[in-house]
């Protein structure tokens, strides 16, 4: 039998099945120790994070008090990493060609009512504008798995379709990439294209249920598959996504399978994962949320992004437009860092006589609002919108944006080049509303960049931005 090792390379020993059933049981003993959950907060109030059996006695705690104070530290934690700011991103489908037996996902390869489709590099372009006329900057791209119509050939030449489609003040400057487990050297070759962050979801991190759930295709291979974030790594990526699909197998196991994921890439590579997602189940073509049998509660759900939050502070945490609007609103304050807004999980969804049109979507969205009115929302929380990619072009990426992040040292970064990401919406994209609500809350966080000489360079930014410059940063 395997035993747990959070430095190996081989999957059944870094996610460990023993281990998460040991830890199972001792969060469930635990679950009214005060003693033992005090000890455990106290340590997560460094904010230097825990491991996944600490962060799942919390995720079990029955203590009514003890639960508000962990809900409480997940909030203060948020704020100190990531202030209220919020990134915003959108999803384009390149293809739902798909190869693979996935149950959960109607893309699978025998799932035969669903239109497929493939965007050609002209109708790329088209989609690609449209998002920027949306005002969108960051894109995950997303695409099944299939050699023969999905090769690594095309993925490359649509990235570099996207980073060079320049439409009036639009730019796509940052693509992240959700494909299928692969090679190193097509890891390498996706580093080399310049991609932001790799994503690739775990699904579940029960091999049994993971081997019953993907019956056929290059993907039922659980090995492979969960140890790609490495072979990631090896290839040159070293912002990395995780992701698991709540619903699939208990939220205990799943739970613990993505902190002690995310221990491994720290303790292997000594860059723990760049976001975590937290998707859960919905309907789509073919697929009925009801067919699986670990539905997550509301309530839990918020408090597994809020341990996470604790388990992970340094991470981004990102949710979708799977979840409502009031869901997302809860959840932003809990841990999330990033949403996407005015999304379609459709091929070819966007600015055409498609848009809206769910006939090939992956799932169900909960969240219809457009970008213009999820941004104006974010404001009227308070919440800074950001469509910042200055790390990237910056090199603050895997080790050295972890360090400068765990030393809580980002907000001189990531606040400035906020609002003034903020500031080219509101000229070139936003409703009049919007544009209003957002010149307020630029003039009032300005007063709250701490350091002078970083406050007098983004005023400066924002002047050249009203004067016509656009894509400046600290």
């Amino acid at each position: 039998m395997a035993k747990y090792d959070v430095k190996s390379s081989d999957a059944s020993e870094f996610i460990n099945d023993a281990e998460i059933l040991e830890t199972i049981d001792y969060g469930r003993a635990n679950s009214h120790n005060r003693k033992l959950i005090i000890d455990i907060l106290n340590k997560a109030k460094k904010a230097r994070g825990l491991n996944h059996r600490e962060a799942f006695v919390l995720l079990s705690c029955e203590e009514d008090d003890l639960n508000e104070e962990i809900f409480n530290l997940a909030r203060e934690l948020k704020h100190k990493f990531y202030a209220n700011r919020i990134v915003l991103f959108a999803p384009l489908y390149l293809s739902n060609y798909c190869v693979n037996g996935c149950s959960y996902c109607p893309f699978h390869g025998q799932n035969k009512t669903i239109p497929r489709r493939k965007l050609s590099q002209d109708e790329i372009r088209e989609q690609v504008i449209a998002l920027q006329d949306q005002g969108h900057k960051r894109l995950a791209l997303e695409a099944g798995e299939d050699p023969i119509h999905n090769p690594i050939e095309y993925i490359l030449e649509s990235i570099h379709t996207i980073y060079n489609i320049k439409h009036k003040n639009g730019a796509i400057r940052r693509v992240n990439v959700n494909i299928a487990a692969t090679t190193v050297e097509n890891y390498r070759k996706l580093h080399e294209a310049e991609i932001g962050t790799y994503i690739l979801f775990q699904e579940t991190y029960n091999k049994k249920n993971y081997e019953d759930l993907h019956k056929f295709g290059p993907k039922a291979n659980y090995a492979y598959h969960t140890e790609a974030m490495d072979r990631a790594f090896e290839g040159g990526i070293d912002d990395l996504g995780l992701g698991v699909l709540y619903g699939l197998d208990s939220y205990e196991y799943e739970f613990i399978g993505q902190l002690m994921h995310a221990e491994h890439l720290e303790a292997k590579n000594n860059v723990g994962p760049h976001t975590i997602s937290v998707p859960r189940i919905q309907p789509a073509d073919d697929i009925d949320p009801n067919d699986f049998d670990n539905s997550l509660s509301d309530e839990m759900f918020e408090k597994i992004v809020a341990c996470i939050r604790i388990a992970a502070p340094y991470t981004g945490m990102i949710v979708s437009t799977r979840e409502s609007q009031e869901m997302r609103e809860r959840l932003l304050e809990l841990g999330i860092s990033q949403i996407s807004g005015g999304s379609r999980t459709t091929v070819g969804g966007y600015g055409s006589e498609d848009d809206g049109n769910e006939d090939n979507a992956q799932f169900e969205l909960s969240d219809h609002r457009s970008l213009d009115e999820v941004i104006d929302w974010l404001i009227s929380m308070d919440h800074i919108p950001s469509f910042c990619t200055a790390c990237y072009r910056k090199g603050r990426t895997g080790e050295v944006f972890m360090s400068i992040v765990k030393e809580h040292g980002i907000g001189n970064i990531c606040q400035p080049n906020a609002l003034t990401t903020l500031e080219e919406y509101a000229i070139d994209y936003a409703s009049d509303k919007t544009r209003l609500d957002a010149e307020r809350l630029i003039e009032r966080e300005l007063m709250s960049i701490p350091s002078e000489e970083v406050r007098r360079k983004t005023v400066e930014n924002l002047r050249k931005i009203k004067e016509g410059q656009r894509d400046l940063y600290i």
